[in-house]
């Protein structure tokens, strides 16, 4: 029986040695570091609240099938009773909801927001982000040391029984 040496076939053995993976693990661990040193920031805007936030009534409830749903409700602000429009849907009538009023609310209806909630931000934006650039650099870990190991040739064993 010929194994693949002795029928003619050039058998190559790739070494793999620590050194060749330095760069690619250092760079990913320095991208990683830079972003987590530079703060909430660096995966997105930080948005700080802007106004005061109040307990608020719905006094007219917006179903959720609208396609720009707006809410009525009454709260006190400054000491007086008054009437936002919130921009959210599925509360029922005299639900009781934490608002937040802008700063210069001025006169008349004023437009409020749910105070828990910022359009297109969630608080685990930094964290996720952060993981997600982990996995991307681990991955590109994995591509690095695919490349430097080369391809690896398969042989066939013959079982004779």
């Amino acid at each position: 029986m010929l194994d693949a040496t002795q029928a003619g076939v050039p058998m190559t053995v790739h070494q793999l040695r620590w050194n060749t993976l330095v760069i690619p693990v250092l760079a990913g661990i320095a991208i990683v570091v830079a972003v987590w040193w530079a703060g909430p920031g660096a995966l997105g805007p930080v948005d700080a609240p802007s106004g005061t936030v109040t307990e608020a009534t719905v006094t007219t409830a917006a179903p959720c099938t609208d396609a720009n749903p707006r809410e009525t409700v009454q709260f006190s602000f400054g000491g007086q009773a008054r009437t936002g429009s919130l921009d959210a849907c599925g509360h029922g009538q005299n639900d009781r909801v934490q608002i937040t009023v802008p700063t210069l609310a001025g006169t008349g209806p004023v437009d409020v927001h749910l105070a828990d909630v910022v359009a297109g931000h969630g608080a685990l934006r930094g964290p996720v982000g952060l993981v997600l650039l982990t996995l991307s650099c681990f991955a590109g870990a994995a591509y690095a040391f695919l490349m430097a190991r080369g391809r690896r040739k398969t042989e066939t064993a013959i079982v004779t029984v």
